[in-house]
């Protein structure tokens, strides 16, 4: 059975934050928990501002790479497994994490908001460029 293949309720701490099922913001607080720190703390650590902590979280935009290094870094997991959920990350539990069927629900819900949120911002940015241009021709 593969991940997508399986009910939410039924997917395990390390089936969590594979590449098909979690995002990178995702795995970046799911490791800053583990880590246990709170998100203005590593904020702080890293040198930005808390807003953009919780943009990377919320998957609405991303660390360029030398900050990426610094977040593996003080996180303890690689850059690729923070990217694409491939390499050292962190360690899935050895007994699976069953939720109740109700709140595995919501989080797949959450995760499908998140992921549409992104597609909107995109397609926002998409929308914004080509109004500039529009109006850059109407100017000349």
């Amino acid at each position: 059975m593969t991940h997508s293949e399986k009910t939410p309720e039924q997917l395990d701490e390390q089936d969590w934050f594979a590449p098909d099922v979690a995002t990178f913001g995702d795995r970046v607080a799911a490791s800053r928990e583990a880590a246990g720190m709170g998100q203005k703390a590593l904020a702080k650590r890293l040198g930005v501002r808390l807003a953009t902590l919780r943009a990377w979280e919320n998957d609405t935009s991303e660390p360029r790479a030398n900050r990426l290094s610094m977040l593996a870094g003080m996180l303890n997991v690689s850059m690729m497994w923070l990217i694409n959920g491939e390499g050292e990350g962190l360690e899935g539990g050895a007994e699976p994490t069953v939720l109740p069927n109700d709140a595995a629900m919501l989080l797949a819900e959450m995760r499908q908001i998140r992921t549409d949120m992104s597609e909107n911002v995109k397609q926002m940015a998409r929308l914004e460029k080509r109004l500039r241009a529009m109006m850059m021709e109407t100017a000349e």
